[in-house]
């Protein structure tokens, strides 16, 4: 497809894209023709390294050959089912899943996105404690697709929603790198924990129902709450009665290093997860997971959730080969392989580069922030852009990301199956880049 007709297409039939979005300008960028393990190609035959893993569902690698398989020996059986009827790759997902599932969430239920899975989520938490209010990070992307879900995506301004959902409110994110109270950890002692729920129990307007959060904040900035932090917030919900959601949309299934995201902090326990992304190895599918007692609470007040595609047998059926990938292939092991090899090579480049301020994450969700100066911690947004726009140029593909209006963290998702070869390969390419930017910046 060649550039004129790409541009009168855009022009004429798609939507424009919000320029201070991070799909603003993707008119521009390279247009994607094929994609095979951690290499997508656009329309000029060009290779890039993925880096972001699609739209971070693409975590086993696009097309993963197994996953091919179950899709292509499904179709041929049954795409489509009721969901008012009992389909078998449903059941045989159910109880793959449930198996999986750290005691004592054993229940699932299927969606189809992530966001229909926070909403479904939410829903449930009311439904089981009969609260309402509910709280979480006020870096926090949890979905785009409903009022709910934006509603508690802080780090998207709230107000270009016009209007949000009642009872939902945000508390400080656990940012230690730019502490909003200017304290250190461990001395301070969770103050901002201490502070943002002084501050949401003035606010509640009701019994409140849950706090939700990932156990590694993404989109909001690669975020890694410190020691401890889950466990009171543990505390902290069960002293309210309330229920805790941990969005596993993009830290489960091994990404961390670990089958789930908060399974890095021992003794924390949700009582609701979501997964999404790369559950279904890039087929749509999403879960809600809970317990048993959840479950039979919320469904005596009349909870359901549902979609028309939600327990469909070919997604069902990628849902349960994907989990047997990351299983067999012990991709939580190559994840925290791929952590260590990554961080090896970030250790290196920023005793060179004074722009790399901070390096954190866990598994294959890693997050580089940028600052003009290590002192003052000045944002390199600048900066930033002008590494993103060399590497794309070199081949190597990610997203910038950041706490509300910042942009100057680099988020590196490789797929879990990235060779050696691939992730020494992009480091080479960061590695120019961030040179590239120093030089011009010293110029």
């Amino acid at each position: 497809m060649d550039a004129k007709r790409v541009r009168s297409i855009v022009e004429k039939w798609m939507f424009p894209t919000e320029g201070g979005s991070y799909m603003g300008g993707l008119e521009r960028r390279p247009i994607l023709a094929r994609s095979k393990g951690s290499i997508v190609v656009d329309t000029n035959g060009k290779e890039y390294l993925d880096f972001q893993s699609g739209q971070m569902a693409a975590a086993l690698g696009h097309q993963h050959p197994r996953i091919v398989a179950a899709i292509e020996k499904t179709m041929k059986v049954m795409m489509h089912a009721s969901n008012t009827m009992l389909n078998v790759p449903r059941l045989r997902l159910h109880e793959r899943l449930g198996r999986l599932l750290p005691k004592p969430l054993s229940k699932s239920l299927f969606l189809v996105s992530g966001s229909d899975a926070i909403e479904a989520a939410i829903d449930l938490a009311r439904k089981a404690t009969g609260g309402l209010d509910v709280i979480g990070f006020h870096a926090a992307l949890h979905g785009s697709t409903s009022y709910l879900t934006r509603s508690v995506t802080f780090n998207w301004d709230r107000r270009n929603h016009s209007i949000v959902a009642p009872a939902t409110q945000s508390i400080l994110t656990p940012y230690c790198y730019r502490c909003p109270l200017n304290l250190k950890f461990p001395g301070c002692k969770l103050q901002c924990l201490t502070t943002s729920l002084e501050m949401a129990d003035a606010n509640f307007t009701s019994q409140p129902a849950a706090f939700i959060g990932e156990p590694v904040l993404s989109a909001g900035g690669v975020i890694v709450p410190p020691p401890g932090y889950y466990e009171a917030i543990r505390k902290a919900c069960d002293a309210r009665g309330m229920l805790l959601i941990l969005d596993e949309s993009q830290t489960g299934l091994g990404k961390t290093g670990k089958l789930f995201g908060f399974q890095h902090e021992e003794g924390v326990t949700p009582d609701i997860i979501t997964i999404s992304k790369h559950f279904g190895g890039g087929f749509p599918i999403s879960a809600v997971c809970s317990t048993a007692p959840v479950a039979e609470a919320a469904v005596k007040n009349g909870y359901f959730a549902t979609r028309s595609h939600a327990t469909d047998p070919l997604a069902c059926a990628a849902g349960e080969e994907s989990l047997d990938i990351v299983v067999d292939e012990d991709l939580s092991g190559r994840a925290a392989h791929i952590e260590r090899r990554i961080r090896r090579a970030l250790k290196r480049m920023a005793k060179e580069f004074e722009l790399i301020g901070d390096v954190r994450g866990r598994g294959v969700l890693l997050g580089i922030e940028l600052v003009t100066d290590r002192r003052s911690k000045a944002p390199a947004n600048k900066q930033a852009q002008a590494v993103f726009e060399h590497c794309l140029s070199a081949g190597l593909i990610f997203q910038l990301r950041g706490v509300r209006k910042l942009k100057n963290v680099i988020r590196l998702v490789p797929p879990m199956t990235a060779t050696d070869a691939e992730v020494d390969r992009a480091m080479g390419i960061l590695y120019d880049a961030l040179s590239k930017v120093t030089r011009a910046r010293a110029a």
